[in-house]
Formats: structure tokens, sequence, C-alpha cells
């Protein structure tokens, strides 16, 4: 007999699902220990990844003038160490963009070698601050900080590197850069601009290739090809420009002790060890992100472990400046391309140093040949996205652009901690400038009626002004209080309760609105008791009385339609009018298409969690998909399908049956090519035939449902039609090009309408027995399903 004992993981920022340990009383001997196995996946993305890592990490150790092998260094490590003890098992490690200006400064000041010490010491911080359990204390930083950090970053990397791109040699600060751009303008080199606008034209438009051939060809990383086509160029007009020098191994410089003033080198330590462990977090956090899409990953590839991503950067960066190496953090492009490229564990990190390696040893007459203004032109590109457009909306969109240009241009002018600091600033003070900003008018309009309008937050702050407006209206009047602010302390709610029984108690009427004046909804205790957020709603309406008289006759079935359009308008129409308002505004966007039958127990909306905007949904008798080609007279299913796949770029298509469906009875009881006259639903019922067909066909096996064979005929035909219906979509040309090309994934779902039971089908496994468990509440994210 076994027990099965849910346990989570001790570590509270670990974002990995419950996992379930089996105890048993006479445990069978451990198994063998698996061979260590890399998966093909793995290895072709590892490769995809270092090409783009290669010109990348030489073209970052340039921009800060650091020895060109110490980004070769960096790339290794962060593949190696960080990919073997960190968090984030598909975030890739490396020299990054991010870190460029605080290692060109440390260079310019310290130089090499007391560079790589402080890069040691602040791998010891973050290993301290991976100890103190503090990362998901670095993910409180604004957005609005960290996007304008970058920006800052950006800009003073792309306006250094033009320099070379023009052919000369950048200066040590943004300012002294953009006031020599004129005259190196004047002097520009035609053959280092020629290469470098080569390398621009082959990296933008690389990705932009159309047709079947561009599909194959944008498998190749963009920065290889134009590099490589900026090197060839180079070589076949004979063109004299300075070129990678990669200097003998046995002259690389290490990390030396620590030369400068302490308060300069703390300065240093704490400034590398923020910019490397915020952009390291906030790139797990993407990585997840994109990660989650993905349904070939285990759980515990989905998600970071952030403490562990913290100390694995930490001793990454211990590694780095010891052997020479630049500060190493999580890239977003490789990590990017890590996980479109299908890796599946972290081995395709560690490969990826592995092939660095190679490369090093290896690849040093071919690095050679690279011209500087090729890698130049490269990371100026890289700068110039990270002032990203969609940053900058959002950041608008949130009323965050103060933030956002102060952190900007702060770090453009005065560094990345000065900036940061400016910008933490900024964003503490806007706070505090929201909470306290409140404004309380009162007006009285023609009819007589009071309207006291409330902009901002409600805080204590804001109590002496609004009781002393509340109190200018009269007694016995009529007045409409519109709040207009996401927050209410406890102070103001319990003065705003206060005046309103006062004012009602003598004669007046109050009624609270939110923002526009649209009214808020009563709380359900206050005047409909029966309602509750989950009430069981046969025919319910909430302004039904609690105990209607039994001899009151049922109303008719339009009288519920307009009772239930006016409880709708007055309690949800408020609540979710914003939310429509943005989708009206922005269009639909849904991510999948949700096909399913016609039968009204089957409630979308609430069977998959989501809300306005989130499904596409196609309801017909059966939830059949006609045959592309079949005689149906009726094209909706298959426009319905080409309009969600080919216009709104749906990402999966979802055919839901449920238990006790009348089609499936139908179909047993009298399949429709019988004797008698074809009536429109027989015409509907014959693309349920190859269902029926499929059904009898003993060659196939028999779908299981948690763990039991179907209740009956119906139920297994109810299993088998949705299998039925996924191989006709298949067979659309619009369903077929997409999953071809990986943009659409095809789902099975069954809903068991009495035991309330949503269950995902999956193919048949080795193990006959073997089944999902049911889709609950208590395990949603763990979805199981029936074998198909």
């Amino acid at each position: 007999m076994s027990a099965c004992v849910p346990t989570r993981s001790s570590d509270p920022d670990r974002t990995d699902e419950p996992t379930t340990t089996a105890v048993k009383a006479h445990s069978p001997p451990p198994a063998p220990r698996r061979r260590f196995r890399v998966a093909g996946a793995d290895l072709s993305a590892s490769v995809a990844v270092f090409l783009i890592a290669l010109p990348l990490s030489l073209g970052i150790a340039l921009a800060t003038g650091a020895p060109l092998e110490s980004g070769l260094v960096a790339a290794a490590v962060g593949g190696l160490v960080t990919g073997l003890l960190g968090g984030a098992p598909l975030q890739v490690s490396g020299p990054a963009a991010g870190l460029t200006v605080v290692t060109a400064e440390l260079i310019q000041r310290y130089g090499w070698r007391t560079t790589c010490a402080i890069t040691v010491l602040a791998g010891l911080a973050q290993l301290g601050l991976g100890c103190l359990r503090v990362a998901r204390t670095a993910l409180a930083v604004s957005p609005a900080v960290v996007h304008g950090m970058l920006a800052g970053i950006g800009i003073t990397i792309a306006v250094a590197q033009l320099h070379i791109v023009l052919g000369g040699s950048p200066e040590s600060a943004v300012l002294d850069n953009l006031a020599s751009l004129p005259s190196q303008l004047g002097a520009a080199q035609p053959a280092a601009y020629g290469v470098s606008v080569l390398t621009l034209a082959v990296l933008f438009s690389w990705p932009r290739i159309p047709g079947r051939a561009g599909h194959i060809l944008r498998k190749v990383p963009a920065a290889l090809v134009a590099v490589s086509s900026a090197t060839a160029a180079t070589a076949l007009f004979g063109l004299t420009l300075p070129k990678v020098d990669l200097p003998s191994w046995s002259s690389h410089a290490l990390a030396g002790l620590p030369d400068g003033p302490v308060l300069g080198i703390a300065a240093a330590v704490l400034t590398t060890t923020l910019v490397c462990s915020v952009q390291s977090l906030l790139g797990a956090v993407a990585t997840d992100k994109l990660a989650s899409s993905r349904t070939d990953l285990p759980p515990e590839t989905r998600r970071s472990n952030l403490n562990r991503e913290l100390l694995g950067q930490g001793a990454a960066n211990i590694v780095s400046g010891s052997l020479g190496g630049l500060p190493v953090a999580g890239v977003a492009v490789r990590s990017a391309a890590n996980v479109n490229a299908g890796a599946v564990s972290r081995n395709s990190s560690m490969l990826h140093g592995v092939w660095v390696v190679a490369a090093t040893l290896l690849l040093v007459p071919v690095l050679e040949l690279i011209p500087l203004a090729s890698l130049a032109a490269l990371v100026m590109a890289v700068g110039i996205q990270m002032v990203s457009l969609h940053h900058i909306r959002t950041v608008t969109r949130h009323r965050e652009v103060l933030v956002y240009v102060v952190t900007t241009l702060g770090v453009v002018v005065f560094g990345v901690l000065q900036g940061v600091g400016l910008g933490v600033a900024v964003a503490v003070a806007v706070a505090l400038h929201r909470l306290t900003r409140t404004r309380i008018t009162h007006e009285e309009d023609a009819r007589g009626a009071h309207h006291v309008r409330v902009r901002g937050q409600l805080t204590f702050l804001a109590v002496p002004r609004l009781s002393r407006v509340l109190h200018q209206v009269p007694h016995g009047a009529s007045c409409v209080v519109e709040l207009d602010g996401s927050f209410m302390d406890h102070a103001a709610y319990e003065a705003l309760q206060d005046w309103e029984k006062a004012h009602t108690a003598q004669g007046g009427q109050v009624e609270l609105a939110g923002r526009g004046g649209s009214r808020i909804a009563e709380p359900a205790s206050a005047s409909h008791s029966c309602c509750r957020p989950w009430t069981p709603w046969r025919n319910h309406h909430c302004d039904r009385p609690s105990d209607p008289a039994p001899e009151t006759a049922p109303p008719r079935g339009g009288h519920h339609l307009a009772r239930g359009i006016s409880a709708f308008q007055r309690n949800t129409a408020p609540l979710v009018r914003g939310e429509l308002a943005r989708l009206a505004r922005e269009g639909q966007k849904p991510t999948q298409l949700f096909l399913t039958c016609a039968d009204s127990r089957l409630v979308t909306s609430m069977i998959t969690s989501s809300g306005p905007g989130d499904l596409f949904v196609v309801r017909n008798v059966g939830n059949l998909v006609p045959l592309p080609g079949a005689e149906s007279g009726d094209d909706s299913v298959a426009a319905a399908i080409e309009y969600a796949v080919d216009v709104l770029k749906v990402q999966s298509i979802t055919v839901c049956g449920h238990s006790g469906c009348g089609a499936m009875q139908a179909l047993l009881s009298s399949p429709p090519d019988g004797a008698s006259a074809l009536t429109p639903l027989k015409r509907w019922l014959r693309h349920g035939a190859p269902s029926l067909e499929r059904l009898s066909d003993d060659g196939l096996p028999w779908a299981r449902l948690a763990g039991r064979a179907p209740a009956d005929a119906v139920e297994q035909l109810c299993l088998t039609n949705v299998v039925q219906q996924l191989e006709h979509l298949r067979a659309h040309e619009s369903v077929a090009r997409a999953v071809e090309r990986g943009a659409l994934e095809l789902h099975g779902m069954y809903f068991h309408v009495g035991e309330a039971q949503a269950y995902l089908l999956e193919e048949p496994t080795e193990e006959p027995d073997r089944v999902f468990g049911q889709v609950t509440a208590d395990a949603a994210d763990e979805s199981d399903g029936v074998p198909a």
C-alpha cells in the first residue's frame, strides 16, 4: 500500500510546481543511475546559441576596451559555470551589452587587472545576496528604472561604437563622443564605413528574407551572417582595416589585487553587482515567459529558482574574473535564441560554453580575419535595440515617462550607478506625489443633485478635506460620490461610511460611483444575500426575491432575458467596462480557437478560466469539423478556422467534447445515412460518420478516462469524436501550414458535465494503463488527460 504526500520546496522564491513523493512500506531497491545523455534538441540549440555568442562576445570586449579574448573567456565561463549551477536552466549567460559601459569605465579608471579583481568581488557579493535570499527584492525596482538604465547604456554604446564604425577611436565619456562626432564625420574612412554599412544591412535584412528559402536561411543567426559577409568582403576587395588580434594565451592577463581608493573600488563593486544581478534576474523572468508557451518542457525547466540563479551568476563572475574574463550576466538575445531553438535543459547552455572553448583553441586564425569595424557595427546595433519602443510605450501607458527619461539621461551623463540612483529617487517621489495628491470637488447640477468627485488615492491625508467637502452637502439632498482612484485606506473608508450613514439617516440619498460615474455594485450581503461569487445559477437572477411566493408563475423566457440584461448593466458592466473599452480600442487578439458543442451546459469561460478577448469560440452541434470540400452547404466552421489561424494568428486550437452529448446519442441510435429522409440535423451529423467508423475499428485502442474505461458507448463515442475531429482539423490547409512551421498546436479536451471535471487528451504511450489525472483547482497546472 502506498500513500502520496504533496510536498513543496522550502525555498519560497522557487517558482517550481509542487511535487508528489511516493512513500511505500517496502520500497524496491533503487534503480541504477542513468548514464548522462544529451538530447538532440539541446545539441542543435547549443550550436545556434554559440553562433550568436561568438561574434557578440568579441564585439562587447572591443566596446569595453578589454582584451578581445576576455569576451571569449566570459562566454565560456557563463555557459559552463552558470549553466551548471544557475537556477534558470534555459537562460544563457555571458558578456552582456548592459555591462559594457560599466566595464569600460572601470578599465579606463583602474586598468584591466583591477577590473578583473572587481569582477571577482562582485561575484562574491552576488553569492552573499543569494545566501541572504534577496533575489525577489531586486525585482521590486521599478521597471521604468530598469528600462531607462538599459536605454542609457544602449545610447552610450551606440555613440561610442559609431566612432569605430567611421574609422576613428571613441572618447571615454558620452558627452565627449557627441562633441567630437562632427569632426569624426568629416574624417570618416570609406573602407571602415563601407564594411560597417554592409554589416548593418545584412544584420537587419537577414531576418526579413521572404518565402520558403527565407524560412530555411533564417535558421542561421543574422549576427554570424553579417560578420561573415563583412569579413569576406574585406578579404575579397583587399581592404586594409584593423582586425581582431588575439594574443597568445601565455601572455593573457589574469586578475590582480585591487589597486585604487577603497571607496572607489567599493562603488565599482556595488555598481557591477547591481547591474549583473538585476539584468540576470530580469532575464530569468523573461526566459520563463518564453518557456511557458512550450508544452514539451518539464516543470522544473519552465520556472526559475531566482536565488539559485544569483548564486550561479556569482560563481561565474568569480571564475571569469579570476581567469581574466569580462563580467558575466544573463543575456536576453542568447536566451531567447536558446528557447526558440528548442532547448529542453541546461545542457544546451553548457554545450555552448564547450563550443566557445573549442573555437578559442582551434579557430584563432579564422577569428583574426574579422574587421573591427564589423564588430563595432554589430555592437552598435545591439545598443540601438536596447532603446526599446515597446518599453517606451509601456512606461507611457503607466505614466512613468519622467522616471524613464531621468534614468536614461542620468546614465548617459553621470554613469550607471548615479543614473539608477536618480531614477529610483524620482520613482519614489512620483509614487509619493500620486499617493498624496488628491483632488476633491463639489458641485450641484440643474436637478438639485450634488456631486462629490474624488480624483486620486484616498488616504488618511485627504480625510480632513473629504470631511469638509462632504459636510457641504445639505441634509436630505441626493448625492453621488465619484471615486476615481485605485486605493482607499481604512481611515478614508470609515470617514466615508460614517458620513453616508448619517446622511441617509437624515433622509438623504447617497450613491457611490466609480470612474466616469459608473455605479459601484452593492456587496452581496447588503441587498441580495442569496448571491455569491459562485452561485448555482439555473435561471438565477440577482434581483429575484429570495423567497418568491409559491403561487407566482415562472416568468417567460423574454422576461428572463430582460432581467438578465438589466442585472448585467447594473452589477457587471461597471466592473468590466474598462477592460472592454481597451479591447474595443485594440481589437481582439485571442490566443486560441476553442471549438466545442452548442450544449447549454458548457460554459467555455468557466471551464477554461478565461475572460473577454481570450478565446475565439466556435460552437455547433456535436463539436464537428467538416472535412475540406465535404458536402455540407455550410462553410461557417471552415471560415472560422481560416480566420482564426490566418488573421488572428491563434497559437492553439482546442476541440472540446462533453459527456451526455445529444449529437453522439443521435449518431449511435440513428446513423445519418439511413433510409429516412435527411433533415438538416441529419445532414449535419453526417460529418460525424468517420467517428462512428473509428469507434468500430478494432485496430485502434479505446480511450481510458482517468484510470477507468468509458461508462458506456455514448461516452466512448464522445471521446473518439474529439480525436477524429482533430484529424479533420489537420486536413485544413491553413491549419496544416501553421502546424508545420510550429506556430500552432492542436489539443483535445473532454468535459464531464456531471462530475465537473475537465480532461486533456494525450496520445497513447507504451504503458497502456498510464492515464493522466483530473484537472482540479489544486493541480490546475499539472493538467492531466485521457489517452486517445
